[in-house]
């Protein structure tokens, strides 16, 4: 069994490179057979778990089992969580979703009201959630503490947040999304990362924290009338990024430049 080692800047651009490797097929059968999960949603989606299988792949290499399985076991750590930063990880995207609702509403736009299944939005939760603890396995739990060591919380939230957008464009175009829609979104992606590490420091180092955060938003997403129809990738994306800034400005208090310890 490999002695285990602390993660280096070079595990991390690894990750990246081996999380695109793994999925390359996804992208690719998504391509062939036009399916969607969900409206806007193409099946290059299931390449959720490629972050974690990579994760675990290159842990396993660091440090053997033991190392892969503790890192599995950050997805189960909500102990870590501080209790009064649930209020963020759960409240921040809905409160950004009810303001580009109103936004919307008041600009004349016409847009629906929203409207609520329970059965099914718990249902869709759940998916969102297993999802968003596959990706974040291996976004936050792996990738995340040498960056953040070397570049800083903020310089290691804009790396991961780049690569993390560019790794759905594959997956938007297959959306026939548009190049500004595309870009505007990317502009919320790389936004919502910022707040994530945030929260991820502050919380207590809680990848559980992280992916519930992450499930929110797909969920608000999802949840936005009709089905995501009238999201709006420019309003999302500069209420975001406005989030993103103020907590960049107050996270000088709360994060040190150095991921807590797994």
């Amino acid at each position: 069994m490999p002695a285990s080692r602390p993660l280096r800047v070079q595990d991390a651009a690894l990750f990246f490179a081996l999380t695109l490797i793994l999925t390359i097929p996804f992208w690719a059968a998504s391509a062939a057979s036009g399916a969607q999960l969900l409206p806007g949603l193409p099946a290059a989606a299931l390449a959720v778990v490629c972050p974690a299988l990579a994760a675990v792949i290159l842990s396993w290499g660091c440090g053997g089992a033991a190392a892969a399985q503790a890192g599995l076991a950050r997805a189960l750590d909500v102990g870590r969580i501080r209790p009064a930063w649930w209020l963020p990880i759960l409240l921040i995207s809905p409160a950004v979703s009810v303001a580009a609702f109103l936004i919307l509403r008041l600009d004349g736009s016409g847009v629906p009201d929203p409207q609520f299944n329970i059965p099914s939005t718990t249902a869709l939760a759940a998916v969102f959630l297993v999802s968003a603890l596959s990706e974040e396995l291996g976004w936050t739990g792996f990738a995340l503490a040498p960056l953040q060591a070397r570049l800083g919380w903020r310089g290691a939230a804009l790396t991961i947040g780049a690569v993390w957008a560019v790794w759905h464009v594959p997956a938007l175009v297959q959306a026939h999304r548009s190049v500004s829609w595309i870009g505007w979104w990317a502009l919320g992606t790389v936004a919502m990362r910022v707040i994530m590490v945030w929260l991820f420091n502050g919380a207590g180092g809680s990848v559980f924290g992280v992916a519930v955060f992450h499930a929110v938003s797909n969920l608000c997403w999802q949840l936005f009338p009709v089905h995501g129809a009238w999201f709006d990738p420019r309003l999302n994306g500069l209420l975001f990024a406005a989030v993103a800034c103020a907590v960049a400005t107050a996270g000088q208090r709360v994060n040190s430049g150095q991921a807590p310890t797994a």
